[in-house]
């Protein structure tokens, strides 16, 4: 029977970010991309009405033991779903995960959401912009563009600055591997060291020439380190 992998996306983050992972994983794991509601307006805390979210969409599917991989707001979520869920969570996979530290600006979005500005932006979250694809620049500024999904990017950001996890990850039980960019300009490499430092089972993979999307930038080298993490994880 196949086990359950779960890839949670980023604040700008789009489903095909994980299109190598899926690629690579899906005929050992059962994997599912969920699209988290980012977008909506809940009356209560946006980036716990996400992991409320996480939780509901997994016991809807019934999902079990499962391999746990978020990338920047997509681990942030991982790692609050695993604090109150650690039972249900074979393994935690971070990847420039906010939560301690996030160099970024999120108020200039709506106020320049020009092609070139977003396109300035977006080469800023990589180490080699050309990753940067004119498709990606579109759909960042699609959301951008759009007054009621630009606001609920802005409440989800400012919602993850409120919510900082130190006191939480001395208690994660889950074991867990940081892949970390060393170009990372958004959550630096400082930040991948805090995590190893504050969560009790931990595995840190550097990958250099990278930045803060590794999955994306370095899908081969992402790919390996996560298969050898999981295959030592089966063997012990």
């Amino acid at each position: 029977m196949k086990q359950n992998m779960i890839l949670l996306h980023g604040l700008f983050g789009q489903l095909s970010n994980w299109d190598s992972v899926v690629e690579q994983f899906s005929s050992v794991y059962n994997v599912y991309v969920p699209s988290l509601p980012i977008y909506e307006t809940p009356k209560t805390d946006p980036l716990y009405f996400l992991v409320e979210y996480l939780e509901e969409y997994i016991a809807a599917n019934n999902l079990k033991n499962i391999v746990l991989i978020g990338n920047s707001l997509g681990g942030h979520v991982a790692i609050l779903y695993t604090a109150r869920n650690g039972h249900n969570v074979k393994n935690l996979i971070l990847t420039g995960s906010s939560g301690l530290y996030e160099n970024t600006n999120m108020g200039s979005y709506p106020k320049r959401s020009t092609t070139a500005y977003i396109k300035e932006r977006i080469e800023y979250t990589f180490h080699d912009p050309a990753v940067v694809t004119e498709t990606l620049v579109s759909q960042v500024l699609s959301i951008t563009t759009n007054s009621q999904k630009c606001l609920g990017v802005l409440r989800v950001a400012k919602s993850t600055q409120r919510h900082y996890v130190a006191d939480i990850l001395p208690n994660i039980t889950a074991p867990t591997l940081l892949i970390w960019g060393k170009e990372d300009r958004i959550t630096p490499i400082h930040v991948a060291h805090e995590f190893a430092s504050m969560i009790p089972y931990t595995k840190l993979v550097v990958l250099n020439e990278c930045g803060h999307a590794p999955m994306m930038e370095k899908p081969t080298e992402f790919n390996i380190a996560l298969q050898q993490y999981l295959n030592e994880s089966v063997a012990n």
